[in-house]
């Protein structure tokens, strides 16, 4: 079982703030005297999602319990350039030293958050959920994922522990779909896991397979590079007895017409590693 988000991001916070600082802020320590207070503003200079509020709070919370954090908007909402999202109080110390790392998480988790909107949008009306992937950056897989939620979007697995997801490697490894699912749900009953199994399919003559030696182990069927019309024909022939994911090469010019053809999820990498950071700014209030 993995750890809480909470204790997640607390690790994931220690650590970069220890890649930044390393042997101290020497710029800050050498012209800013310990103890002395002030305050900072976080400036929106972009359009898009506001996300990363959280994260903030705690990057000072973490270096000054203290922390004085006033938040003026919240992870979610629209923001417009000249918006102020929040603003701090703290030792100045406290506010430069953290002010990149809340800036890098908040900008890059708010460019996630804005993309994922942008497609969540296109699905109105629609009962199909959008996914994420493990297309992520490694060590920021918590706060990336967080922003496809906060942008409207599902969370797939979140690492290799907590589903098992059959796909082409591993069936070919194995010899076959057949002895694949037949490995993974022995594993699973003999374990004690609860963990849903997902099988990718490549072609609609294995959807076949899976729906004839899948039922009650397999949660759900991966639908991969198939086209809008193939996803069409294959959850007619699945007709509800297993989930079905499309995915592979999913854009926002194609990504409507997989979700009329009827499957229930739609898996886009692109959420995270095509995102693009937004511009936003910690800047100091001086009385």
């Amino acid at each position: 079982m993995a750890p809480s988000y909470e204790k997640q991001l607390h690790q994931l916070l220690i650590r970069a703030l220890e890649e930044d600082e390393g042997s101290g802020d020497h710029s800050t320590l050498s012209c800013i005297p310990a103890g002395k207070k002030g305050k900072a503003v976080l400036k929106v200079k972009q359009d898009g999602i506001l996300a990363g509020m959280l994260v903030a709070e705690a990057v000072f919370r973490l270096r000054e319990p203290g922390t004085r954090f006033i938040p003026l908007m919240q992870d979610g909402q629209t923001m417009r350039s000249g918006d102020v999202a929040f603003e701090v109080e703290a030792e100045m110390r406290t506010l430069l030293t953290c002010e990149r790392l809340v800036l890098n998480c908040m900008q890059r988790m708010s460019g996630i958050a804005t993309l994922t909107k942008s497609y969540v949008d296109l699905l109105q009306g629609l009962p199909t959920r959008l996914l994420d992937t493990r297309k992520t950056t490694p060590n920021f897989r918590l706060l990336e994922k967080e922003a496809v939620r906060i942008g409207g979007g599902y969370n797939h697995r979140f690492g290799l522990y907590d589903m098992i997801m059959l796909k082409d490697n591993h069936i070919d490894f194995c010899g076959g779909i057949a002895p694949a699912i037949d490995a993974a749900y022995s594993y699973v009953q003999s374990s004690g896991l609860s963990l849903a199994i997902e099988v990718e399919a490549r072609n609609l003559a294995q959807v076949q397979e899976i729906c004839r030696v899948g039922e009650g182990k397999v949660l759900r069927i991966m639908l991969d590079n198939f086209s809008p019309d193939a996803v069409r024909e294959a959850v007619h022939f699945i007709a509800g007895r297993f989930e079905t994911e499309a995915s592979g090469g999913m854009r926002k010019e194609n990504i409507l017409s997989y979700a009329q053809a009827g499957a229930d999820f739609i898996s886009v990498g692109g959420l995270i590693h095509q995102a693009t950071s937004l511009d936003l700014s910690l800047k100091a209030v001086i009385s």
